[in-house]
């Protein structure tokens, strides 16, 4: 039986240190200097994108409602209009912000060298999360939220992976660094889930634990080839 590997991006292919945060404060600049106003001071605005961020992840809204919203909040004039430059400016800091995880692109190499089929799946919306792939050296699809319409730990996500890959969810492997959207999410779907812990963190006791745990992506090329034999 053939088995498959999917993976995460963010905090396990590669970081982006908080680039959309920092995109946003871009656009507040933009939104005082044709009239409008900030909030509260820096660090409150920080928070205040940050929640609007985590809700937006979490399913509460798709990335141009969420900038829509800031700019209403925020005096912009015609709010819809900024989604578009705030997508454009994502993507112009990618280049420079995103930095893989130094392991990604052997794993990814030897995968690929030994015919294992690899999908990419992360919470979030395209083209951005398909340049944070790129950067870490995965040139194949990548499967955002939201095009999909489903996100992590939904069932229908991981089956959304599973069925670009051809495998059944028993034969993938799906790697990630959050316990509860990556670990019980593919868990939960039926995936053999595993745990990315490359930062020593505690695994939350509430929480069964992943089938495989794993310190280095390098990890899953012992992973994968003994579960195969």
């Amino acid at each position: 039986m053939g088995f498959a590997v999917g993976f995460d991006i963010d905090h396990t292919l590669a970081i982006d240190n908080k680039l959309e945060r920092v995109a946003l404060l871009h656009l507040l600049d933009r939104i005082v200097a044709e009239g409008g106003h900030a909030l509260g001071t820096l660090q409150h605005e920080t928070e205040a994108i940050d929640a609007l961020l985590a809700h937006q992840r979490e399913g509460g809204s798709s990335i141009d409602d969420a900038v829509a919203r800031f700019a209403k909040e925020r005096g912009g004039r015609t709010p819809e209009a900024y989604a578009e430059g705030f997508r454009r400016l994502c993507l112009r800091m990618a280049e420079t912000f995103i930095v893989a995880d130094p392991e990604a692109k052997h794993t990814i190499d030897r995968l690929h060298a030994r015919g294992v089929p690899i999908g990419v799946l992360s919470n979030g919306w395209n083209p951005l999360q398909t340049a944070k792939a790129r950067r870490a050296g995965f040139m194949g699809t990548v499967l955002a939220s939201g095009d999909i319409g489903a996100r992590k730990p939904e069932p229908e996500a991981f089956a959304a992976l599973c069925r670009s890959l051809g495998v059944e969810p028993e034969q993938c492997f799906y790697v990630g660094d959050d316990p509860a959207a990556d670990v019980m999410g593919a868990m939960r779907a039926g995936l053999q889930a595993v745990w990315l812990d490359n930062e020593g963190r505690r695994y939350p006791a509430d929480l069964p634990p992943p089938h495989h745990t794993i310190r280095s992506l390098r990890d899953v090329l012992d992973l994968v080839p003994a579960a195969v034999s």
